[in-house]
């Protein structure tokens, strides 16, 4: 079928408010849990089907799910197989970082709508291209950044864009988690059960190792990026929205893999900088990954429920009048004056696959919070400061040609090389 039938097809078949929206979920392993609860919370949505590389994975999901609903999914290991399901409405993808765009590609030329977990791509060419496919194929996409959908976080953006800060002119990501070394794990043969060439997709050939595998990938170039693109992702999604800033103009990061012997190649320390200049008005951004023992800063991390917190996950903004802490996703305090007096503050539990399933249903590419271009634009920021920590020296990147200016080293970092046939394909 030509792309235009696709596109017609899928139109025809959009669920209507009282329909129910049929979801397939792959990648089932740590978040992929998080989709499977969050959906079967959800009225009027079936989650119809589940797709994962590794059997026993599967297996569990599918008796967890058969549990929640009462009826047994449809299982696949390779998605290219499962998008050939018509009845599909929504893929919702929970698989490592370095298929999350060709999975994606893959689902909106099926005609499916997608929620794409972060970072929604692996490279700053796949930012381009994640973006250009949902628009060719006319799909609704939604990167998981479920801060987008929080209400208390809407409020506080809210605060800042009214002037409660003055003049915010710079904000400040903390990820600060307690990561012990991953040690170091010898070749093996691939477990049994486990289709390891799907799971390497675009990724170059490496023999099996468990530190190359589930979660511990996130160390490793070939498939993750690090704590930036992992936890970091969210926070740095946060403080550029509350900055209310596009792409930096200027970066520098520099840090490394400090403490520990280990297989680890990403850096386990980093600090970020980053200048923007939206409209000629400067702002700056702050943002670090610590790995191991750390303080919390501005109440962020403290006790939570009563209870120690060794992680300090959130965001701070400064302003003329005052400055704002968020604690994660689900509280802001602020503190205004020179006095710093207790100012405004708030505290929810986020929405998000609620709202992605929301513009499902209403068509919208407005009603989603994260909508894929925000998201692309965010991740940008995650690549750049990669790139800068990994080629030593401070990057100028120029929006408009979507390159770093007179460093041709470090535009080569911006697309990796495919494993055929698991390539993603140029739109733009």
């Amino acid at each position: 079928m030509s792309s235009a039938g696709v596109l017609a097809a899928a139109r025809r078949a959009m669920p209507s408010p009282n329909d129910t929206v049929r979801v397939a979920i792959a990648g089932l392993r740590g978040r992929g849990r998080d989709h499977i609860h969050e959906y079967s919370k959800l009225q009027n949505v079936e989650i119809a089907a589940l797709c994962d590389i590794d059997e026993s994975i599967l297996n569990k999901a599918v008796s967890h799910v058969e549990d929640v609903a009462k009826k047994r999914p449809a299982t696949y290991s390779d998605l290219r197989k499962l998008l050939e399901d018509k009845s599909i409405d929504v893929v919702s993808i929970a698989t490592p970082n370095h298929s999350h765009t060709l999975q994606t590609v893959w689902s909106v030329q099926a005609g499916k709508d997608v929620y794409v977990e972060k970072p929604c791509s692996h490279d700053m060419f796949e930012a381009r291209q994640i973006v250009a496919a949902a628009r060719k194929y006319d799909r609704l996409v939604q990167q998981g950044s479920q801060s987008r959908s929080s209400p208390v976080l809407q409020e506080a953006v809210e605060k800042m864009r009214e002037g409660l800060l003055g003049d915010v002119y710079m904000a400040r990501g903390l990820c600060f988690k307690w990561r012990d070394t991953i040690g170091r794990t010898p070749v093996q043969p691939v477990p049994p059960g486990v289709d390891y060439d799907l799971w390497l997709g675009p990724a170059p050939q490496h023999a099996f190792t468990r530190n190359r595998f589930h979660y511990n990938w996130h160390w490793f170039w070939d498939y993750g990026n690090g704590d930036l693109g992992n936890q970091g992702i969210h926070e740095l999604d946060i403080a550029r929205w509350g900055l209310g800033v596009t792409y930096p103009t200027k970066i520098t990061a520099m840090g490394g893999h400090f403490m520990f012997d280990d297989d680890q190649e990403t850096p386990n320390t980093i600090s970020a900088l980053y200048e923007f200049n939206d409209g000629g008005k400067k702002k700056m951004m702050e943002f670090e990954v610590r790995h191991w023992m750390s303080n919390h800063e501005g109440g962020i991390g403290e006790g939570k429920g009563g209870k120690f917190d060794p992680n300090t996950i959130g965001n701070l903004f400064y302003g003329s009048k005052g400055y704002m802490a968020i604690d994660g996703y689900e509280t802001y305090r602020t503190w205004l004056g020179k006095e710093q007096e207790p100012g405004p503050s708030g505290s929810s539990r986020e929405k998000h696959f609620e709202n992605f399933i929301s513009a499902v249903r209403s068509r919208k590419r407005s009603d989603l919070n994260a909508e894929i271009e925000e998201g692309a634009i965010s991740t940008t920021l995650i690549h750049l400061a990669n790139i800068s920590y990994r080629v030593g020296r401070t990057l100028y990147f120029d929006a408009a040609s979507y390159s770093c200016t007179g460093d041709a080293e470090a535009n080569a970092m911006f697309k990796r090389d495919y494993r055929k046939p698991f390539v993603v394909p140029k739109f733009a």
